[in-house]
């Protein structure tokens, strides 16, 4: 008996390696060849090729497509329609199998529901790409992306929330986990976690809505 689930619509193919605890629902498709890791959730429609590497709690919406080539780190969240590619300069006529190129989607970001990412580039920790953008250009640790094409609105914190109102020392504060951050040479770091550790338990949980929360900043 499998440590992992796999509904009766859906296949995983022979050489492919799964992780405890993950779900893969209705009529998806994991192929021989890919690496998937614990905690995972696949929804309906999806297809994970071979060669692609997926980490642990990896949450994939409906109808997404993840193509060899691709990286996923721990915690990343691809909402639903949402697209990956793997050649940037595709011809039916013209093989490349050998010429995919490599995308990496670092570890928490979100990529929103209809959103496309170009192949080739690095999408950064914690970073959050809005609804229907295209993303063509590496992304920066915690960066807003929104619109076509993507350019940065702002900072998100890692627990989603757009961060504003910076304090005299230039100290941006979640307003939901109360965590805070601050930009260093065009980079952000979160001062209070290590952001390659998983988050603690007792802040793993959502408590407020994204509006409620927007409205109080």
């Amino acid at each position: 008996m499998s440590d992992y689930f796999v509904h009766s619509s859906s296949f995983v193919d022979e050489g492919s390696v799964i992780g405890k605890g993950t779900k893969i629902w209705h009529f998806s498709h994991i192929l021989s060849g890919a690496k998937i890791g614990e905690r995972c959730s696949f929804g309906q429609n999806v297809s994970v090729a071979g060669g692609t590497i997926i980490g642990n709690n990896v949450k994939v919406q409906n109808n997404v497509s993840i193509y060899e080539g691709t990286v996923i780190e721990d915690d990343v969240f691809l909402g639903p329609s949402c697209v990956l590619t793997n050649v940037t300069n595709p011809r039916s006529q013209i093989l490349r199998r050998e010429l995919y190129e490599k995308t990496l989607l670092r570890r928490g970001c979100s990529i929103g529901a209809n959103a496309t990412i170009v192949c080739g580039i690095i999408i950064g920790r914690y970073s959050f790409v809005a609804a229907g953008a295209v993303v063509s250009k590496d992304v920066p640790d915690y960066a807003l992306m929104v619109g076509v094409p993507a350019r940065q609105k702002g900072w998100m914190s890692r627990h989603g929330h757009l961060l504003v109102n910076p304090d005299a020392d230039d100290i941006l504060t979640c307003p939901e986990s109360g965590l805070r951050y601050q930009l260093s040479s065009d980079v952000l770091h979160c001062l209070d976690l290590d952001e390659e550790a998983p988050l603690p338990e007792e802040m793993a949980i959502g408590k407020e809505y994204y509006d409620a929360l927007k409205r109080s900043a």
